[in-house]
């Protein structure tokens, strides 16, 4: 029995005593809203609820003598070993051995599919992350949004939503220019331009744009700088690309700025262009001093915000509009923008925007702010120079481990990461900790097939020693786990969760065996443990890939 199925039983013994005490007032809840929770004290039984507390008021009793009717009810309901009433009101629920066992069967049957749920089916999802400018490698600033981020959209994928991974390519600006005018100094071999890119990367880059036009240094100096800009603009947005792929992070979605300015093949407005329109038609842009403002502090915003300057020439908040908008129009009703630790002044700007827009800035737009992360130990990057980069630690520290440790705090508290504990083989470090006991599942069952043991029976009522119900407590919790991870934003849940798993398992294999000792026979119970070794096996997968981690079956 799981928590859906046990809160469906609660509330089926709840509905006719709610009728009986107000008839003709139907008590307007549903199965979700009941609440359960795993008891701290193993000895208070499986699950507790404080339903009983919560409705005891409208229906006007008490919620000890309101809990105790329902518990009287509960024991009725098959798998439902016993029911107690502790407190002012909260009833506990002790499962049957045979109806808590079964998950094990449920887990290994369901495969990859344990643990996805339905709570946010029918959302549209667009998830921007990373978004850096293409003029340099990415750094630990973003290796931390990247782990983050996509962790998250496999959260939301699992729980029912369409899910566009998107990264916003700053290719529009001032700083592109910049850009290339150092690529273009360094092949001519002089010093990089005031407010230029410094760096070997950028001496690398201008080898390659002049592998790849000979030509370039005799050309006329505009076109000098335009050659070199895409050409250089191409190989770094490839180098990002492929740096994000061997982190296990890839986008559906690269939208270049450049779209938001061009006008329309047929000449007509630039996006950025209908967005004032746009906007002025939901009566919230005024005309003052020859500037054309948005009036976002109608929604929250400090200040009113200049669309399009005096002068005719668009802000940066015009292009935040037209994304934004366009984002809308390709059918994402709601959007997350996840933005690094120096981004602070974008929420209410972006949720201003929003509200502007005609939606809902409470429910159609998220902003997450992430704090700084820092590595102990690590160096500047030798070709850029005054970052620490995503390929280094990638390289130093391994993918699983940087992702795993990346995503096991929340993103709004700094990050220091140990890079001696991560490269640890031992039970201190988190995320051997965890793949070691998946890894550890995996020789169980070599071991169990070698010894003749396999999934021929099936008997969960035989599982009943207090490390099994313990697990089997745990794994029951996954999609509850998965779906709430996912609604908050916050994969560390997941993580924490594996960890916890990880050591319940570990426990369990101290104290029941799956192979018989020596010469003693098979027998069911050897059989069943297989099925919850596998289950477990199958969760702790399950969990690390959510997290963009493997789960090595040898270790």
């Amino acid at each position: 029995m799981n928590p859906e199925a046990l809160a469906t039983a609660i509330l089926a013994v709840l509905t006719p005593i709610a009728d009986e005490r107000r008839p003709g007032e139907p008590l307007e809840i549903t199965a979700a809203d009941i609440v359960l929770e795993r008891p701290r004290n193993r000895d208070h039984g499986d699950w507790a609820t404080n339903i009983a507390m919560r409705v005891a008021k409208p229906l006007g009793t008490n919620p000890r003598e309101l809990a105790q009717q329902i518990a009287d009810g509960l024991t009725a309901v098959e798998g439902i070993a016993s029911v107690e009433v502790a407190g002012p009101g909260f009833i506990n629920v002790r499962l049957d051995a045979a109806a808590a066992g079964a998950l094990a069967k449920v887990i290994v049957d369901a495969g990859e599919a344990y643990g996805q749920n339905s709570s946010q089916e029918g959302r549209s999802i667009n998830i921007e992350f990373v978004s850096a400018n293409p003029t340099g490698p990415l750094h630990i600033g973003h290796t931390r949004w990247a782990a983050l981020g996509d962790a998250i959209a496999r959260l939301l994928a699992a729980s029912g939503a369409m899910v566009a991974r998107e990264f916003y390519i700053n290719d529009a600006g001032a700083q592109m220019d910049r850009f290339a005018a150092s690529v273009v100094a360094a092949a001519k071999g002089e010093p990089t331009p005031e407010g230029g890119y410094a760096g070997s990367y950028i001496a690398d880059i201008a080898a390659h744009v002049v592998a790849e036009r000979p030509d370039l240094l005799s050309l006329p100096d505009e076109e000098q700088h335009s050659v070199a800009l895409e050409l250089a603009y191409a190989y770094q947005l490839a180098e990002q690309k492929q740096s994000l792929s061997k982190f296990n992070v890839d986008f559906d979605v690269w939208f270049s700025e450049r779209i938001l300015h061009a006008k329309k093949a047929d000449g007509g407005p630039s996006l950025v262009d209908e967005a004032v329109d746009r906007l002025r038609a939901q009566g919230h842009v005024f005309d003052h001093e020859g500037a054309v403002w948005v009036r976002t502090t109608d929604f929250g915003d400090d200040k009113d915000r200049v669309i399009r300057r005096s002068n005719g020439e668009y802000t940066y908040f015009a292009a935040d509009a037209a994304y934004y908008l366009n984002k809308g129009d390709r059918g994402f009703e709601h959007k997350i923008y996840l933005l690094g630790a120096d981004h602070h002044g974008y929420v209410h700007r972006l949720k201003a925007l929003a509200g502007a827009a005609g939606d809902d800035p409470e429910k159609d737009i998220e902003v997450l702010i992430g704090q700084l992360v820092s590595v102990g130990g690590a160096r500047l990057s030798k070709r850029a120079g005054n970052i620490i980069e995503m390929d280094d630690l990638r390289n130093w520290l391994g993918t699983d481990a940087l992702r795993y440790s990346l995503e096991r705090s929340p993103a709004d508290s700094p990050l220091s990461l140990d890079p001696e504990l991560l490269q640890k083989r031992t039970n201190d470090n988190p995320v051997f900790y965890v793949q070691y006991a998946h890894a550890r599942t995996h020789n169980v069952g070599r071991n169990a097939s070698d010894s003749g043991v396999d999934r021929s029976e099936f008997a969960p009522e035989l599982l009943t020693h207090e490390t099994e119900a313990a697990l089997l407590g745990a794994l029951q919790e996954f999609p509850r786990i998965v779906a709430f991870a996912a609604e908050v934003r916050e994969p560390h849940r997941v993580a924490r969760y594996l960890e916890e798993l990880a050591g319940l398992y570990h426990r369990w294999y101290d104290n029941c065996r799956v192979i018989p000792k020596g010469d003693d026979p098979i027998e069911t119970v050897h059989r069943t443990r297989l099925w919850l070794n596998d289950a477990t096996g199958q969760v702790l997968r399950n969990g690390l890939d959510l997290l963009g981690v493997s789960a090595p079956e040898r270790m």
